[in-house]
């Protein structure tokens, strides 16, 4: 039986960086349930036909799939059709536990399921354990600009649409702070595993 480790954190703040270093070094199975979003939307699924129905049929890409960016462009910013696009696509929760009790069978030492919206729902029923990581503004600012080419005015716009970490913290098991090199990073990273399973509750 894995032990399951919920993590999250706003955007730009290092959590692949967490979940990539836990696979690599310490066994972990790593599941980045808003990714296994975009299976529930496939072509010839429900979810495909509702999103067709809502944004339109501009939203499909030339391959036939939906085009996430041109979908993303409508949605963001606006609170009332990113909560629109949630219900298009489906019972999300519901796959979500699904996804985190097989996660809990698993033969792993540590199943991570990565999101979001790690305490906007039930999923801590099952986590052993929650972990939110968290960068400075300037710092998370800087890694957009030169992980996605974007300006300062648009990282700071896609700041501004996340929730900040410190909204958050008091939910969390644990709260990451990756303001340093990657290395100290990872040195944290083992650091917390090491004590979360000794204590595992």
């Amino acid at each position: 039986m894995a032990f399951v480790l919920g993590v999250t954190g706003s955007i730009a703040c290092g959590k692949s960086v967490l979940c990539r270093h836990l696979a690599n070094f310490h066994g972990a199975r790593h599941v980045d349930a808003d990714r296994h979003v975009h299976t529930m939307y496939e072509p010839g699924k429900p979810g495909f036909d509702r999103i067709v129905a809502r944004f339109g049929d501009d939203v499909v890409g030339a391959d036939g799939y939906i085009d996430r960016k041109a979908l993303g462009d409508i949605v963001f910013g606006k609170p009332d059709l990113l909560a629109a696009l949630r219900t298009a696509i489906g019972d999300i929760e519901g796959e979500f536990m699904r996804l985190l009790r097989e996660m809990k069978d698993d033969s792993a030492p540590i199943a991570v399921f990565e999101t979001v919206r790690l305490f906007e729902g039930p999923y801590m029923e099952i986590c052993d354990a929650g972990w939110l990581v968290a960068a400075e503004d300037e710092r998370a600012i800087d890694r957009l600009m030169a992980r996605n080419g974007f300006t300062r005015e648009e990282a700071e716009q896609r700041m501004a649409s996340a929730t900040p970490w410190r909204e958050r913290a008091a939910k969390a098991d644990l709260v990451l702070h990756n303001n340093g090199s990657v290395a100290d990073f990872q040195a944290a990273i083992d650091a917390a595993v090491d004590q979360a399973l000794m204590t595992r509750r």
